[in-house]
């Protein structure tokens, strides 16, 4: 059994919007009020308060407020647990060495919801035949429409409550036992920016191009950002103040516009590398693959690189390589990924594996043994014999025991992002 997440939208009405706004506004303000409360604990007494701490504390605080109680215990406990896992990512950063961000306080238009942890504390999905539609049942809300369909029929454990843009989603755990048809092929892919991916199989060389999704709306959001920016010069202007000027309805308004427009760049991105990592998967039974590391690739460059910078962070490389991971494992397929301060895919000629330093800008593989093609079609062939060689002509599903898919000195990448679990010791 695994867990997966299905999103449903929402479909208020009017009088259940204003319940759900409401129950926004008391997460947001529980949220500060915890915050506060660990500031407080170590500038006077220099004591870090715990999870179990404050779950404590949250029990004093219903007995006295008429607010609180009205909220369901189990979802306010979610977001104590939430703040409790940031502070300890901020303590884990500042053991690293990394930029800690401490924990900050949040207006209500930055804070995106609440969890359950629980089906049936607080909630309950109402879904159609094959969990498609439905109703979701919310305390102190009612039973609201909503509109999604799960891939996989399982059992409801966890739920998180989203405003995004305006609209309001459901995120759903399913825990499930997914089944995906894989296919037979072997082959390597690269990924890249000027050609998404490059795929290399004994039957040819398959090239996806990129879509290039933001590319095609920065005109748009370029005129957006002219815009919003004119609007809060005026409002700084008018009111004196840099920081905390009053927002009008219309620059509201402008914020809503480009929020939609990045949402809209961000659902395209999301649903072709679905479709995409959907059917390499039902066409390859191993696939060898590069290890990205993103964020090393655009956290330097300054101006002159900042283009490119936005080109691959639009390419989404570690999202596709995830979903072609977790899509392989549901399909029993391999999706393996190479170390490649060690293989070296980029500068090794597929032939003769002689290596070779080429800046980005060249383009073109050229070997004394008398290869020739492009750059990316050569790092796909060599991923295509390095998994060759990792599976020893065994068949995928015996490889599948054997194979180290993790990286030395590297952590696992996570597959998902669940509603944080209450200890049973702390729920009312």
């Amino acid at each position: 059994m695994v867990q997966r997440k299905v999103t449903y939208r929402l479909y208020p009405t009017p009088r259940q919007i204003e319940a759900l706004e409401r129950l926004r506004w008391v997460h947001c303000l529980l949220w500060n009020t915890a915050l506060d409360e660990r500031r407080r604990a170590w500038a006077y007494q220099q004591k870090s308060l715990s999870f179990s701490d404050q779950c404590k504390a949250l029990t004093g605080w219903r007995s006295r407020s008429p607010l609180l109680r009205s909220v369901n215990a189990q979802s306010e406990q979610v977001t104590l647990k939430r703040l409790d896992l940031a502070f300890q990512h901020f303590f884990r950063r500042v053991k690293r060495g990394e930029t800690p961000g401490y924990p900050r306080f949040k207006p209500l238009h930055r804070f995106k919801g609440w969890g359950y942890s629980k089906h049936g504390d607080g909630w309950k999905l109402l879904s159609g035949p094959g969990m498609k539609h439905g109703k979701l049942r919310l305390s102190g809300v009612g039973e609201v429409r909503i509109r999604g369909k799960a891939r996989t029929v399982g059992t409801p454990k966890t739920c998180e409550i989203l405003h995004r843009c305006g609209k309001w989603y459901a995120s759903v755990t399913v825990e499930c036992e997914p089944e995906r048809q894989g296919g037979e092929r072997i082959g390597g892919l690269d990924w890249g920016v000027e050609t998404l991916a490059t795929i290399a199989s004994a039957e040819g060389v398959e090239r996806i191009e990129n879509p290039r999704h933001l590319q095609r709306s920065l005109e748009r959001i370029g005129a957006l950002q002219k815009r919003i920016s004119r609007k809060e010069e005026a409002a700084k202007q008018a009111s004196g103040k840099k920081k905390g000027f009053p927002v009008s309805k219309r620059l509201r308004k402008e914020y809503a516009l480009l929020a939609g427009v990045h949402e809209k760049v961000a659902n395209q991105r999301r649903d072709f590398l679905h479709k995409t990592s959907a059917r390499l998967i039902a066409t390859f039974a191993v696939l060898g693959l590069e290890a990205l590391n993103i964020r090393r690739m655009t956290a330097k460059g300054g101006t002159y690189k900042r283009g490119l910078n936005r080109s691959i962070l639009d390419a989404a490389g570690s999202m596709l390589h995830q979903m072609l991971r977790y899509k392989a494992e549901e399909a029993g397929a391999l999706a393996i990924e190479a170390d490649p301060r060690q293989l070296k895919p980029s500068q090794r000629c597929h032939r003769c594996g002689r290596q070779e330093k080429k800046p980005l800008s060249q383009r073109w593989h050229d070997c004394p043994c008398g290869v020739s093609c492009s750059r990316d079609e050569n790092a796909a062939r060599v991923l295509m014999g390095w998994v060759m060689e990792r599976i020893g002509g065994r068949e995928p599903a015996e490889a599948w025991r054997e194979v180290d898919l993790s990286l030395p000195g590297e952590p696992a990448l996570p597959w998902k992002r669940e509603t944080p679990a209450i200890p049973l010791g702390w729920r009312e």
